[in-house]
């Protein structure tokens, strides 16, 4: 089964799960809006595609592994859109949810969708359930704090920020998971793991941070400039335009290179390198001043 198609189902499953028989209507109905439609699913692609390279052995864990990490990721989004964050009104080209169901449903969506991301690697654990305790433990310490994406977002609340430790937290967290998810589900130590995700997490970051400065909201599919409006540390007015773009080439050569040995280690490689391309802004709609 191709990795979409993967994903999609697994999705699917754990959203049917969340919603169950006597939950309440919009709720239910909130948790299927914030993850659907999906947008790139990088997060969870890239952690089939360590499984994979790394034998693929336990298919139904790693499934579950990719599921959880976007449940996350989505729960995060759904968060960052309220007022008390971003005040975002759009998320992947269409109202953000606590625009289209309240603050309340949006705060309680993001709850939900959390504590479902555990529930799924909980369930898929009985074969192996060395596994399944390590892939929680990835998923519960790059999602909270010290160094989770809980953490990325208290950063932003600091007087003194440094840049990179903001990076990693915020963005990078949930990169380290997918790339340790994928090996752990595959039977493989989490370890080595951690350098290339890091790299793709801050390539993905620096990357962000461009279209942000660089596109307009029909581009983005969501409000542009909110670096810039909320005043939050970026790549680009750290290094300027081109220095991000710079350092953003250095970062995903270095995630080549830091790729384990493994089986599938050239197919890996060529997916990193596809990654670079997809993310790498080009022909940018505007530049802001």
């Amino acid at each position: 089964m191709p990795l979409k198609a993967r994903i999609e189902t697994a999705m699917s499953q754990a959203i049917r799960r969340g919603q169950g028989r006597a939950a309440p209507p919009r709720l239910a109905a909130a948790l299927d809006y914030a993850v659907t439609p999906g947008g790139a699913r990088i997060r969870p692609t890239i952690c089939l595609s360590v499984a994979l390279a790394c034998g693929d052995d336990r298919p139904g864990l790693a499934d579950a592994a990719s599921a959880a990490l976007e449940l996350i990721h989505c729960a995060s989004l759904v968060h960052d859109d309220m007022p008390c964050f971003d005040d975002a009104d759009i998320r992947r080209g269409k109202p953000a949810v606590h625009r289209a169901y309240s603050e309340p449903l949006a705060l309680l969506t993001g709850d939900s969708l959390i504590v479902l991301a555990f529930d799924v690697l909980s369930r898929a654990g009985a074969d192996d359930p060395a596994r399944a305790l390590e892939l929680i433990r990835i998923l519960a310490t790059r999602t909270g704090m010290p160094g989770g994406i809980c953490a990325g977002q208290g950063w932003e609340s600091e007087e003194t920020v440094d840049l990179s430790a903001y990076h990693c937290a915020k963005t990078g967290a949930l990169f380290i998971a997918a790339t340790q998810m994928g090996a752990v589900a595959a039977g493989q130590e989490a370890e080595p793991w951690f350098e290339l995700g890091a790299r793709i997490g801050e390539a993905f970051q620096v990357a962000d941070d461009l279209r942000d400065a660089l596109f307009d909201e029909a581009t983005l599919g969501k409000p542009a400039g909110q670096d810039a409006l909320h005043q939050r540390p970026n790549a680009v007015a750290s290094l300027g335009v081109d220095g991000a773009i710079g350092r953003l080439k250095d970062i995903l050569s270095g995630a080549i290179a830091s790729i384990p040995a493994c089986p599938g280690e050239a197919a890996l490689a060529q997916m990193v390198t596809a990654y670079a391309e997809k993310v790498t802004p080009v022909a940018p709609a505007r530049q802001r001043a």
